[in-house]
C-alpha cells in the first residue's frame, strides 16, 4: 500500500515560519505580478519558491491590493488571455510606482537570506 505524503515545498515551510509585514506582502505579491508579467530576471526554481511564498501569505493584510489585484493573480496562473496579461500589466506598474526602492531592495535581502542563502 503507498501512503505517500504530500510535503510542502520549503519556502512555503519558510513563510509559515516568518512574521510578514503588511509592506513585505506587498513586496510578495509584486514579485509575483513581475513573474507573471514577464518581467522577473530570478530563476526558475527561485521564481517557484516566491510563488510558493505567495500562496501562503497571500491572505494576510497588505496595503496596495485588493481581493480583486488578487483574483487578477489567480486567474493568470490559471489561464492567459490579452484581458488579464493587460491587468497583470497594469498591477505590476502600479506596484512599482508604490513601494519605494529601498523597500523591495531589503524585501529582495529578507528572500535571498531566508530562502536562498
Amino acid at each position: 500500500m503507498d501512503t505517500q505524503v504530500d510535503k510542502l515545498h520549503p519556502a512555503a515551510e519558510w513563510a509559515m515560519q516568518m512574521r510578514f509585514t503588511p509592506e513585505q506582502v506587498d513586496c510578495t505579491t509584486t514579485v509575483v505580478l513581475k513573474i507573471l508579467d514577464n518581467k522577473c530576471k530570478m530563476l526558475s526554481g527561485e521564481k517557484a519558491a516566491v510563488m510558493c511564498v505567495y500562496d501562503v501569505i497571500k491572505q494576510q493584510p497588505g496595503t496596495l491590493f485588493d481581493e480583486a489585484a488578487h483574483a487578477a493573480i489567480s486567474s493568470a496562473r490559471r489561464q492567459s488571455d490579452n484581458t488579464i496579461e493587460d491587468k497583470i500589466h497594469e498591477l505590476r506598474v502600479y506596484a512599482e510606482a508604490n513601494i519605494p526602492k529601498p523597500v523591495m531592495k531589503a524585501y529582495k535581502a529578507v528572500l535571498r537570506d531566508g530562502l536562498f542563502g
